[in-house]
């Protein structure tokens, strides 16, 4: 495209190349009887007492349910559905354009005033009536045709379309009381969870949306998981989660936050409470203003002092075993608390844990959670017939109805590329893999200075390098014997991270004569390992962080188990590719005969953003770019890598102009290699890759990102910008490709570009490695331009 124009280019047709293979796509169509029904949006406004508006998802559905049973006739007899929040959907119009509602809610909740005692009138269920005020006023007009005919539609009619169908699934499962996160529901089923330990499970669930395709509307389902707090007994949350083994042990301190705003259950009232903090003293000294009457004749009350333990046991008769010499549960508000011994409560289901994983948590849960394709086929099918989604009366009323089986598809299986390696052999790649075991590397680097650290009590670094050193040369790779083999004294073993990298720098710093080529760093263990990732941060811990940030020595970590030939060739392949050799080049790329490419310079670029672990709003993100080297070659690159403010996707530093003029932006580093490392051409076109955006932020690509890109090409004295191809890749999305009548996945180089893609934009699906475990995600890649 021209860099001028940031408007989606339209699919210019569908590929041809490739073997046929049939497929089904977890997609099921939909048919409408009714498509020229309209759907009338309207805002909506809940209030309690003194105008307080209601944020408050879960008291607005209670709120709505209501009104909707007191107010049947005013509404016309109409169903709506509500999204939690300010909207409300009907099909067809309510008989007036303004409502104003009186909406009374009972429960069995009291007013506290400080004290548990009241607690003991909430045990009695004192009914207390709370009055909402309900305002509801017309929007707009979405007429469903927008998504039946969407080729014909304006996007924001097809949006607004889909984002009502959408919040119909989101009212139905919140009818069934089920956890919500988006478009995916959990329910509380012991059956469908994995403990992963610190007091967490993983919850199995179910993800359902509607989707505009090439072959009509369809209901797209998938499987999802979320993170919960274990329910049950506060003692044993806090013991595991806090990893402690007795209650003495406990940090208090840690707990109240950990514990702040969680919701449980009392024992003794099967109440519903939410925690906001922890008694300053232990259950024994607590003490309240207890009102108690002098006898049971006389009216007359008088204040005597007493300890939470006191009131339960003496006055309520509850038996208290081990919450004497805790802290207690404030369950009050802040300036009126109410305490309940911990032994008396315990953590309601469906709650969820936003904090990261630790890594052996992630890895655990991975393992765990995989589904092999055939597997999560019945579990796709069953659920689309047990959510009965044709009974939803707003989608009865438009005539929708669903198909129960999965939608088939057409895919091609494209030609596996050839790769050249060491001597002009071929390596002909197998069901998405290759081996080098018997190859020599196609450009091999040559290692003089090295050295191996050990952090390691297991591993003969001696056996290691030896090991290393032939498995290298018969891949063509010269490397001598390392300069230095450092052991880690035994007593620094139990010193922290930093301290034990710092100490191994030092050993290295005094027995090399200069700067190392590289290091090979053996780690005490495969996973988890703190000189590795800060497993408190989620971020690379202190080795990478002393290596590379401030030495720029590049570094190998292993931990291996077993050292074979297969092992050491992996290492070898990232160590050559580290020291700028390269592995293999794909046989038409060093025949110069990649039609696009081989006639005008072409540079492909790579972009991403990582951001900071959940929780973490002050840890910055980070934006990578790698652009490729050596035109008409491909497969070599150059990273280059800068902070930007926390979760902030779109990569503000492409073009970075300073005060004097000069651009300290990120492309104009890899524009200058691409023009040294190409015999002085210039790049006339080039091909960009972005991973990790939404289809809601495509446009911000092409004026944000793109328009950066073309001011930094400018800034270097040329006139006109090279042309552009934009193609963004997504691997979060919820299209799942099987095949028909086999249990395994899609064979690597399956391509889908019709039935289940986008009506309008130039989209497909690729599988573009092979499903060695659980059911392959297909990539979803959209060329924007």
């Amino acid at each position: 495209m021209d860099s001028t124009n940031f408007n989606l280019i339209s699919r210019p047709g569908v590929g041809k190349g490739g073997n046929h293979i049939s497929l089904l796509v977890n997609h099921f169509r939909v048919s409408v009887r009714s498509p020229d029904e309209i759907f009338y949006q309207y805002s909506v406004k809940i209030t309690s007492g003194h105008d307080r508006t209601i944020e408050s998802a879960v008291i607005g559905r209670k709120v709505i349910d209501k009104l909707c049973q007191t107010y049947s006739s005013e509404l016309g007899g109409k169903k709506v559905v509500y999204d939690g929040r300010k909207i409300l959907y009907s099909v067809g119009p309510l008989p007036s354009t303004n409502f104003e509602f009186t909406v009374v809610l009972e429960e069995s909740i009291a007013k506290s005033n400080g004290s548990p005692s009241e607690h003991a009138k909430r045990c009695k269920h004192s009914v207390q009536s709370k009055v909402f005020k309900v305002e509801i006023s017309y929007s707009i007009k979405i007429p469903l045709q927008s998504v039946l005919a969407p080729k014909g539609s304006k996007a924001d009619e097809t949006t607004d379309a889909l984002r009502v169908l959408d919040t119909v699934l989101r009212h139905h499962a919140a009818s069934k009381g089920c956890l919500m996160v988006r478009q995916s529901f959990f329910k509380d089923d012991s059956r469908k969870s994995i403990d992963v330990g610190n007091g967490v499970t993983c919850l199995r669930g179910l993800r359902s949306s509607f989707n505009m395709t090439q072959a009509g509307l369809s209901l797209n389902m998938d499987v999802a998981t979320t993170l919960v707090l274990t329910p049950g007994s506060i003692l044993d949350f806090l013991l595991v989660n806090l990893n402690v083994r007795e209650p003495r042990y406990i940090d208090w301190e840690k707990a109240k936050r950990i514990l702040k705003n969680l919701r449980i259950k009392t024992r003794h009232t099967n109440m519903e409470l939410k925690i906001i903090g922890l008694s300053e003293k232990p259950c024994y000294q607590q003490s309240f203003a207890l009102k108690i009457k002098n006898d049971q004749s006389s009216m007359e009350e008088e204040i005597v002092e007493t300890t939470v333990f006191d009131y339960f046991t003496k006055h309520r008769g509850v038996e208290l075993s081990y919450s004497k010499y805790m802290p207690c549960l404030d369950v009050g508000k802040p300036k009126r608390p109410a305490y309940l011994p911990i032994e008396l409560c315990s953590l309601v289901p469906l709650q969820r844990y936003m904090k990261a994983l630790s890594p052996i948590q992630r890895a655990f849960l991975a393992e765990k959670s995989r589904q092999k394709p055939h597997e999560q086929m019945e579990v796709l099918k069953d659920a689309v017939i047990s959510c009965q989604y044709d009974k939803e009366p707003l989608l009865a009323g438009c005539g929708i109805s669903i198909e129960k089986q999965f939608m088939k598809v057409a895919g091609r299986v494209l030609e596996v590329p050839k790769l050249k390696v060491g001597k002009c052999e071929d390596c002909i790649p197998h069901n998405g893999r290759w081996n080098f075991n018997s190859k020599q590397l196609h450009s091999a680097v040559k290692i003089q200075c090295w050295a191996i650290v050990n952090f390691s009590s297991r591993c003969d670094t001696s056996h290691l390098s030896r090991e290393l050193i032939n498995c290298a040369r018969s891949k063509g790779v010269h490397i001598e014997r390392p300069y230095a083999l450092i052991e880690e004294d035994q007593r620094m073993r139990k010193a922290s991270p930093l301290v034990r990298v710092d100490e191994m720098f030092e050993k290295l710093q005094d027995k090399l004569p200069g700067e190392p080529e590289f290091i090979l760093c053996v780690l005490p263990e495969k996973k988890n390992c703190d000189i590795y990732v800060s497993v408190s941060l989620l971020c690379i811990g202190p080795w990478k962080m002393r290596s590379l940030c401030k030495f720029g020595v590049v570094t190998q970590c292993v931990s291996p188990t077993k050292i074979t030939n297969q092992y050491l060739t992996n290492v070898l392949l990232k160590i050559n590719s580290k020291l700028g050799g390269t592995n293999s080049l794909l046989a038409m790329e060093q025949a110069s005969c990649i039609p696009p490419i081989k006639d005008i310079p072409t540079m492909i670029l790579g972009m991403d953003v990582s951001h900071g672990p959940p929780g973490r709003s002050d840890t910055p993100s980070i934006a990578s770019v790698v652009g490729s080297l050596s035109w008409p070659h491909i497969s070599r690159y150059r990273a280059a890598v800068r902070t930007q403010s926390p979760k902030v996707e779109m990569i503000d530093c492409l073009f970075k102009p300073s005060a004097n003029g000069e651009d300290n932006g990120i492309m104009r580093e890899l524009f200058t290699d691409f023009y040294d490392t190409s015999k002085g051409r210039k790049p006339e076109q080039i091909i960009v890759f972005r991973d990790g955006v939404s289809e809601s932020q495509f446009h911000q690509v092409l004026s944000i990102e793109l328009e950066q890109i073309k001011q930094a090409y400018l800034a270097l004295g040329e006139v006109e910008g090279p042309k552009f191809t934009v193609i963004v890749a997504q691997r979060n999305h919820h299209t799942k490709l099987f095949q028909a009548g086999a249990p395994d996945n899609a064979p690597p180089g399956t391509v889908v570009d019709t039935e289940v893609v986008h009506p309008r934009n130039y989209d497909f699906y690729l599988c573009s490695h092979a499903g060695i475990f659980g059911t392959l995600a297909a990539d979803s890649l959209s060329c924007l331009a």
